[in-house]
């Protein structure tokens, strides 16, 4: 945080006085069922972005971050794309989402620092997101209800706390703004992990009925991260791409969304898909149902059999779904020889990015410098590869 507030002080020329941070996340079982109604199991990762801001009377709004030259400055009532300055997309969505609902806010200043690497499948967007709409409510007090926003008299400083119906709302409100200002039709997977996450808990979230519960991780397994070095940019149109399958297939089949749909119902219907189309439905179907045995695995302490299950998802994204690449098979395949590594999956949208992995603590050092290793001399690239740490949600 002292980096982002002396990068505000060298921008802007006086201190900040709110202070934010959203973490990232982590799938870590249930690829693409978000916007399919479905299960999935995620946690909140301690790499964060954090934002750090001042009120300005004129007002404007400028925003500056370290990870890209200049800044981007714009009146408060008037909020246009800049192709100049994508990444202020997604900090620009949210304000218009925000005054959509009633929110009253004018100009400020904004400084915006990430820890996330970019493009590796962690949803830096979303925690941005998150973290733009937690600095606009500190600095504008404001309660959010499902539709519309209640303004609060109060100072910035003193802005209540957020409750779980709130934080629902402020999930669905950053998804609304990546989906119709950015244009990645985004499910809530990432804004939910984002906020709802809770230290060395696994957040388990049911899509179609938006409820949330949390499990605690096994002791003795550490959660690793593989970056495979491969970018991936979800705008490009390939998430969008997979989604028009997935409702393609739903509608094939007539069901409001694959979550609807038994492996048996989709065998017995195959027929009525073409083959992309089933190829997507084969992984969603299969992936529901890996979340559901999953969850009973980690609720009976079998680590063993829900890691297999992490290296089954992994097999469907590759072979089924398609937005693996290979060099995140191979990372997959390096850990799945390591004696310590207990299961592996890509993570996130896919096309590139990172894997995620269960070690067993006793071997997690010996499993890094491994991985890193072998991945280099297999594919010439530098493998970043560090424990992650499950954290708490944004606040």
């Amino acid at each position: 945080m002292q980096e982002v507030e002396q990068f505000f002080r060298e921008q802007f020329g006086s201190p900040p006085s709110v202070f934010v941070q959203a973490p990232g996340r982590l799938e870590l079982l249930g690829n693409h069922t978000d916007y399919n109604e479905g299960l999935v199991m995620s946690l909140a990762a301690d790499k964060y972005i954090y934002i750090v801001s001042q009120r300005r009377n004129d007002g404007r709004i400028e925003l500056a971050s370290t990870a890209f030259e200049g800044r981007e400055t714009f009146p408060f009532d008037r909020i246009d794309k800049n192709p100049a300055a994508p990444w202020a997309d997604y900090v620009k969505g949210v304000l218009v989402q925000l005054r959509e609902r009633g929110v009253r806010f004018t100009g400020f200043n904004a400084a915006i620092h990430g820890t996330i690497p970019l493009g590796a499948g962690m949803s830096s967007s979303a925690a941005l997101e998150i973290a733009s709409a937690l600095t606009v409510r500190r600095l504008f007090p404001f309660h959010l209800t499902e539709t519309r926003a209640v303004m609060l008299a109060r100072n910035g400083e003193n802005a209540p706390a957020i409750d779980k119906q709130e934080r629902m709302s402020l999930a669905k409100l950053c998804q609304t703004a990546e989906s119709e200002f950015v244009g990645v039709n985004c499910g809530l997977l990432d804004q939910i992990s984002s906020l709802y996450g809770k230290a060395s808990q696994v957040i388990q979230i049911d899509c179609r009925h938006l409820s949330i519960e949390h499990q605690p991780l096994p002791a003795g397994v550490a959660v690793v991260v593989c970056d495979s070095g491969v970018k991936h940019s979800l705008a490009a149109g390939d998430y969008n791409a997979l989604r028009r399958h997935c409702e393609s297939a739903a509608r094939s089949l007539g069901v409001r969304a694959l979550r609807s749909v038994t492996p048996e119902e989709l065998r017995a219907k195959k027929n009525r898909l073409n083959e992309r189309d089933y190829e997507c439905a084969c992984h969603v179907v299969g992936e529901n149902q890996r979340v559901l045995f999953g969850e009973r695995a980690l609720r009976q302490g079998d680590i063993r059999q829900f890691g297999q299950f992490l290296f089954q998802s992994h097999e469907s994204s590759r072979d089924c779904f398609k937005n693996s690449c290979p060099e995140l098979d191979m990372l997959v395949e390096i850990a799945r020889s390591h004696p310590s590594c207990i299961g592996a999956r890509l993570t996130g949208g896919g096309f590139g990015g990172a894997t995620i992995n269960l070690v067993e603590q006793s071997g997690v050092r010996d499993f890094q410098s491994s991985v890193a290793a072998r991945y280099q001399e297999s594919t010439g690239r530098k493998s970043d590869v560090w424990i992650c740490q499950i954290v708490d949600g944004a606040e």
